[in-house]
C-alpha cells in the first residue's frame, strides 16, 4: 500500500489537526464547566465583598450636607505630600460626644461636641496622625466672633465646625465623622475590655479608678471618658483620657486574639460601625477601598498629638484654652505636607501644659 493511500483514523490525528467530534464535545464540556465555575467564583467573591460592604460599611449612618455653604475658593488647598507616593492623604474631622449622636445631622443632643480631632491618613497609607483640639479652645468662629471652638458645632453644626477648623489650621478636611462615645461601650465589652493607665486616683459615678493600670469594661469606660470634674488637668486630662482610650481600643481591635476569633471580630466591627456616622459623600465602596488601602496600618504607626496651648484663662464667665499659634502653625504646616509623624519629637513637650501634682 502506498503512502498516499494510507489513512489515519481521526481520533488518532497528529498535533495540529482538528480533534475528533467526541474530543470536541469533551473540550466544549470542559470549557463550559470552567466558565460556569468562573461565574460561580465571581459571584461568591463579589457577593462576599457585597456582604462585607453592606454588613460593616452599610452599618454606618450618613450625615448629609456637611460641606453645605462652604465656598471652595476660601477653603485650604488639598494636602501636598513632600514626596509623591501615588495616593493622596485623607483628612477626617472627628467629632465625639458623650451623648447619643443624631445620625441625620451628626450633631449630638445638646449641640456641643466633647471631642474634636483631626485624623490624617498619610499618602503611603502606612501612617496616621490624630490631633486633638481642646473643646474649650478660644478661636474665631466665622460669623460669630471669638468663642470656644465647640460652640461652632452648636451654632452651625458640621459645616460651621469644618469651616472653623479649616480656618484655624489651614488644613483641608476631606470627610466628617461623628463618634458616639456611648456606643463604644459595646465595642469595649465585645473586645473583652481595655487597659488604661490612670495617673492619679479619681472617682466618677459608681467607680473609683486607682492610679496605675485599670482594666475597663464598657460601663467603666463610659464613666472614665465622661468624667468632667475632679480632674486636676480639667479639659486636658479629658483629652488625655480620650486619646489613651482610643489607643487601647485600637491595640485590642488589632490584637491577635481578636483576629483569630471570628465571632468577637464581627461583633466588635458591628459595634464600631454602629457607633459612628460619616458624611454622605463617602459611599460604602469608598469606605471599603479606604479600609483595604489601610490594611498595613498598625497601632504602632498611629501617632497622637494635641494642638499646642499656651495655657488657660477666662473669657467672661467661661473657662477657655488659649492655643499657641506659633507652635501650632508649625504643626499644621507639617500636617499639610504629610510630614507630622516624621517631626513628632518637636511636639513632645508642647502639646499639653504640665498638670500640677
Amino acid at each position: 500500500m502506498s503512502a498516499a493511500a494510507t489513512t489515519v483514523p481521526e481520533q488518532y490525528t497528529d498535533e495540529g489537526r482538528l480533534p475528533s467530534p467526541s474530543r470536541r464535545r469533551a473540550l466544549r464540556q470542559v470549557l463550559v464547566s470552567l466558565g460556569v465555575l468562573g461565574v460561580v467564583l465571581a459571584l461568591v467573591v463579589g457577593g462576599g465583598m457585597w456582604f462585607l460592604t453592606e454588613r460593616y460599611a452599610g452599618n454606618i449612618a450618613r450625615v448629609s450636607d456637611v460641606f453645605e455653604g462652604l465656598e471652595e475658593s476660601a477653603r485650604p488647598a488639598p494636602a501636598t505630600p513632600a514626596q509623591a507616593v501615588g495616593a493622596e492623604p485623607v483628612t477626617f474631622l472627628l467629632v465625639g460626644s458623650d451623648t447619643r449622636a443624631t445620625a441625620g445631622t451628626g450633631v449630638a443632643a445638646g449641640g456641643r461636641s466633647d471631642a474634636i480631632m483631626l485624623a490624617r491618613f498619610s499618602a503611603d497609607r502606612q501612617h496616621a496622625q490624630i490631633v486633638s483640639i481642646p473643646r474649650d479652645s478660644w478661636v474665631d468662629i466665622p460669623g460669630h466672633g471669638r468663642n470656644k471652638i465647640n460652640a461652632a458645632y452648636a451654632f452651625g453644626g458640621p459645616p460651621l465646625l469644618i469651616q472653623t477648623v479649616e480656618q484655624l489650621t489651614d488644613v483641608r478636611i476631606d470627610h466628617y465623622v461623628a463618634i458616639d462615645f456611648q456606643g463604644t461601650i459595646q465595642v469595649t465589652d465585645d473586645l473583652g475590655g481595655v487597659d488604661v493607665v490612670v495617673a492619679e486616683t479619681t472617682s466618677n459615678g459608681p467607680y473609683t479608678f486607682p492610679a496605675g493600670v485599670n482594666h475597663l469594661d464598657g460601663d467603666q469606660a463610659r464613666w472614665y471618658l465622661g468624667q468632667r470634674y475632679g480632674l486636676l488637668g480639667g479639659d486636658f486630662d479629658r483629652v488625655r483620657r480620650q486619646q489613651q482610650y482610643l489607643q487601647a481600643l485600637f491595640a485590642k481591635l488589632f490584637s491577635t486574639d481578636t483576629f483569630t476569633d471570628a465571632g468577637r471580630l464581627d461583633s466588635a466591627l458591628l459595634a464600631v460601625t454602629n457607633a459612628v456616622a460619616v458624611d454622605d459623600a463617602l459611599g460604602n465602596g469608598d469606605l471599603l477601598a479606604l479600609a483595604y488601602s489601610l490594611r498595613g496600618l498598625t497601632p504602632d504607626s498611629v501617632d497622637f498629638f494635641t494642638a499646642p496651648v499656651l495655657g488657660t484663662g477666662t473669657e467672661g464667665r467661661a473657662s477657655v484654652v488659649y492655643l499657641d499659634d506659633v507652635t501650632a502653625d508649625r504643626m499644621w504646616a507639617y500636617l499639610a505636607s504629610d510630614s507630622l509623624s516624621q517631626n513628632a519629637a518637636e511636639f513632645d513637650d508642647e502639646a499639653l501644659p504640665a498638670v500640677p501634682r
